[in-house]
């Protein structure tokens, strides 16, 4: 039979028994997991052969759902908004999320509702090979690289009218940063839908940035094809009153690479569901994300990463931190691998660091395997105050109490975005977490 691995990290006095270190580690919470993963006995492959049954609806099929399950693969994925029952709160997928708190966005007045406000503006940079067209919802790749997995992806995929569609070139490897804008004005429920290509073989920085004020349901779908490479930075940097509810997902071709940024400051709601879809042999996903909570925020991060083929790598790290009353932080993180993802290399990794009384932390990483001959797979989780021996040290050197403190946040973001790799965009972000820790009562 295959080996089904889950393991849910949940606080419910929100901070973990060991503190980080200055590298933002610390002892492993799930029993027999070091920092570099399990590596698994090819002997468990001998056991693995009857698998699960075909559970999913393939990418891009636009049927009816799958039937849900207690497998990752069971998830109900579909085109058609009836497939996905109106919420109450009570799904494992919708738990931690405060449903009174998503303006509409889920259509709670049932199946024949839309988000018919104006959807936020989208400008793109102009550079030579990459081109940048709106269209229709009729255009065939649309929907090629994404099928929506929950009610709001599936309730802004049946309401969007034009979407933005953005391509760099086969063959081309673009200098400049590849600048995509999107600015709200509105707080009328919306829908949008934006899709980045990346042509084979080629090499583009992607820079998605929000900004303003929205109610908005968002479907984000990257193709990343044969041999591309595609760095993709998402910003959340919404005003405050800002409710944001985007699905990004990611198609990765033979050979390809994808490494996804999100960054999550911005908002009253912000909920991201970045899935990352290895479809050919040799592709790699690197997925990193950032999030700093303040009082009453709710930003949340539920990740998917789907190895179907053998020989595919990824990487997962997201780190947060927290301030103020009633701030709250959701990190869920699903890795799948399949029964013919022989060869797969992976781990995923959640850290967060509690800066004040009155915040909240749901962290849980999942992980399910359904083959042994695998290069390495593993998950951890922890959520975790100051270590104050860090303080004493640093104190001891005349640095004050605060600003010791404030480095080593500091530290510990800055791992995330130096991942970034964009001087201008990396300059803002220190930026704002000085902005940020400035506000910070340790």
């Amino acid at each position: 039979m295959s080996q089904t691995v889950k393991t849910p990290v949940e606080n419910t006095d929100h901070t973990a028994p060991e503190n980080l270190d200055a590298d933002g580690a610390g002892t492993p919470v799930i029993p027999g997991m070091d920092e570099e993963g399990e590596t698994l006995s090819t002997t468990v492959a001998q056991a693995s052969d009857a698998g699960h049954a075909s559970h999913s609806v393939p990418s891009g099929t636009r049927g009816s759902g799958a039937k849900a399950g207690s497998s990752r693969a069971d998830r109900v994925v579909s085109f058609e908004l009836a497939d996905f029952p109106a919420l109450t709160g009570r799904e494992e997928d919708w738990r931690f999320t405060p449903l009174n708190r998503l303006a509409g966005l889920h259509l709670p007045e049932g199946d024949e509702a839309r988000l018919s406000g104006p959807a936020p503006a989208v400008t793109v940079s102009e550079l030579d090979g990459v081109r940048v067209e709106t269209v229709d919802r009729s255009d065939a790749r649309l929907g090629s690289a994404l099928t929506p997995d929950d009610r709001v992806s599936a309730a802004a995929w049946v309401s969007f009218a034009q979407a933005t569609v953005v391509t760099i070139g086969a063959g081309l490897e673009v200098a400049t940063p590849v600048r995509i804008d999107i600015v709200g004005t509105s707080d009328e429920p919306a829908a949008q839908h934006l899709m980045v290509i990346a042509e084979p073989n080629s090499r583009a920085d992607v820079v998605i940035r929000h900004t303003g004020t929205a109610r908005l349901a968002q479907n984000v779908e990257i193709d990343v094809r044969d041999g591309a490479g595609l760095n993709v930075t998402s910003l959340q940097a919404w005003d405050d009153d800002a409710v944001h509810v985007s699905a990004q997902q990611v198609q990765v071709g033979k050979d390809a690479r994808i490494r996804h940024v999100a960054v999550s400051y911005g908002g009253s709601l912000v909920r991201l569901t970045p899935t990352s879809r290895l479809a050919g042999q040799g592709g790699e996903t690197e997925m990193f994300g950032l999030y700093f909570a303040d009082a009453g925020q709710h930003l949340e991060q539920r990740l998917f990463v789907d190895h179907a083929v053998p020989n595919a790598k990824s990487n997962v790290l997201y780190k947060g931190a927290l301030q103020g009353q009633d701030a709250h932080a959701v990190w869920v993180g699903d890795v799948l691998i399949r029964k013919a993802a022989e060869g797969t290399d992976s781990y995923e990794k959640n850290q967060n660091l509690v800066l004040s009384k009155g915040t909240r932390v749901d962290s849980v990483p999942n992980l399910e395997i359904e083959t042994g001959l695998i290069e390495g797979a593993g998950h951890a989780s922890s959520t975790a105050q100051f270590d104050e021996e860090q303080v004493f040290y640093l104190m001891t050197r005349g640095i004050e109490e605060k600003v010791a403190r404030e480095l080593i946040v500091r530290g510990f973001l800055n791992e995330i975005i130096q991942k970034i790799g964009i001087e201008d965009v990396e300059e803002s972000l220190l930026t704002q977490m000085d902005t940020e820790l400035q506000a910070a009562t340790f």
